[in-house]
């Protein structure tokens, strides 16, 4: 089994080779801080709409290094955050607004990825839910509630024979529905996206670290790019950056994935629709049908490291890969003596109420986008086009969107960050170790976790 080394969709393309870094001083109309999905669709939207606009990008490691290059690879509807905390800035209709336009942006990236020849695995099967306890079927049926309650009413209730139509998940009693959900290949997503913005005229400067941002400035330990505008696309690394710490928390996640599957194996397991499974337990799990018939699935394992710090190649703690083997074989027991080709982790950007944020502030010409909660894949396209119509002074629809100049109080100082976050989620794995065992209602322990953490 490879552990880290990136991520397994790294060993799928190879590493790329190194772009050269920012070496020199200039100046540019746009400096994008960050290579990463966010970055990426923001600088190929400028530089569709004004391909006369000075451009850079500067990346840390390479483009898709960070989350871009490690995640579950859902390209998901979801909006990013809380609905209600939106709604209670903005009103029903700004949050409405934006599901809609969630709902839109997995077509857009499906869209874009043909348009420019990104052959990134695209899949789109739609998103399953399960609910494997009486507790989870609950939170299922109220969430189908709320869901209707925001207008995203293509979200439908399936019954466990209908579940097993789909996949067939071991003690599976119910489930939901979305046809708004697609899955890639992250990896090869990002670096498509890489090329294309090339293709425009943008520059990327990789082997470039950022390390303070300044009123219309960027700097670098060689050199520094001054720039009307300067955009923090930086999500789970944000806070590597001067005075930025505690603004968004990189929180961890963990993936394995599976040798191929045998045709056998996959006629047991059904999956011919290549839906993203999730499941209704606290600490979730994520899971998609690759297109080389192996399963990838993650979820949490040492949720965050102290002080906000960041691994390098993704590593991940040996009983993680038990835990998450044991997902697996909980959903598929047909499946526990397959071998993992691979682990890895990565980190996403957490505010602390939850919801993602973009803006732009005209004075010091500092505009930023993150904080999507695992949601990014899809809801960093919006983004990049929010952005872009922020930079361009555009009155459009998507600068009217909930999250746009959202402020969020900070994160506690450290070690209360470093215990809070722990115990939340000792709390939910104590949670649905429990509720698997009964049939009673969902657990107070998760209850007051949620409310303590900021996510109710």
């Amino acid at each position: 089994m490879i552990n880290g080394s990136i991520s397994f969709w790294y060993q799928e393309t190879g590493i790329p080779p190194l772009r050269p870094p920012l070496r020199e001083t200039l100046d540019a109309d746009v400096c994008i801080v960050g290579g990463g999905f966010t970055g990426l669709w923001t600088a190929y939207y400028l530089a569709s709409a004004r391909p006369d606009l000075r451009i850079v990008v500067l990346e840390k490691r390479f483009a898709g290094f960070g989350a871009s290059g490690r995640n579950g690879g859902w390209v998901t509807g979801s909006v990013p955050g809380l609905r209600s905390r939106y709604a209670a800035d903005r009103g029903r209709d700004a949050v409405v607004a934006m599901q809609r336009a969630m709902n839109q942006t997995v077509d857009e990236v499906i869209s874009v990825s043909g348009a420019e020849g990104i052959d990134a695995d695209v899949a789109k099967g739609g998103v399953l839910h399960v609910a494997r306890s009486p507790a989870q079927l609950r939170r299922l049926r109220d969430q189908l509630a709320v869901e209707a309650q925001w207008g995203n009413t293509d979200v439908v209730e399936l019954s466990a024979e209908e579940v097993a139509a789909r996949i067939r998940v071991d003690e599976a009693l119910g489930g939901s529905y979305s046809p708004h959900c697609a899955t890639v290949q992250p990896a090869k997503l990002a670096q498509g996206l890489a090329r294309a913005v090339e293709g425009k005229g943008v520059t990327v400067y990789e082997d470039t670290p950022v390390l303070e941002l300044r009123p219309h400035r960027a700097v670098t330990p060689r050199a520094d790019v001054r720039a009307r505008w300067v955009l923090r696309a930086t999500e789970g690394f944000t806070a590597s950056l001067a005075g930025l710490r505690r603004l968004w928390l990189p929180m961890n996640s963990s993936i394995i994935a599976t040798e191929p599957l045998s045709e056998a194996e996959w006629a047991q397991i059904g999956w011919e629709g290549r839906e993203a499974l999730g499941d209704m337990a606290h600490a979730y799990m994520y899971v998609q049908r690759t297109a080389g018939g192996r399963i990838a699935l993650g979820g949490r394992g040492v949720p965050y490291r102290y002080g906000s710090r960041t691994d390098a190649d993704g590593s991940t703690p040996q009983r993680t890969v038990g835990s998450l083997r044991e997902i697996l074989a909980a959903m598929f027991p047909s499946l526990r003596g397959a071998r993992i080709d691979h682990t890895w982790s990565g980190v996403l950007g957490v505010p602390r109420d939850w919801c993602a944020t973009v803006g732009l502030d005209r004075v010091t010409g500092l505009g930023w986008a993150g904080g999507y909660v695992g949601t990014g894949v899809a809801a960093t396209n919006l983004a990049g086009r929010t952005l872009r119509d922020l930079v361009l002074g555009e009155d459009s629809e998507l600068v009217r969107l909930p999250w746009v100049d959202r402020q969020v109080r900070r994160w506690e100082p450290e070690p209360l960050r470093w215990l809070g976050v722990h115990a939340m989620y000792a709390a939910y794995r104590y949670a649905d170790a429990r509720e698997s065992r009964t049939a009673g209602p969902t657990s107070g322990v998760a209850t007051v976790a949620d409310l303590v953490s900021g996510r109710r």
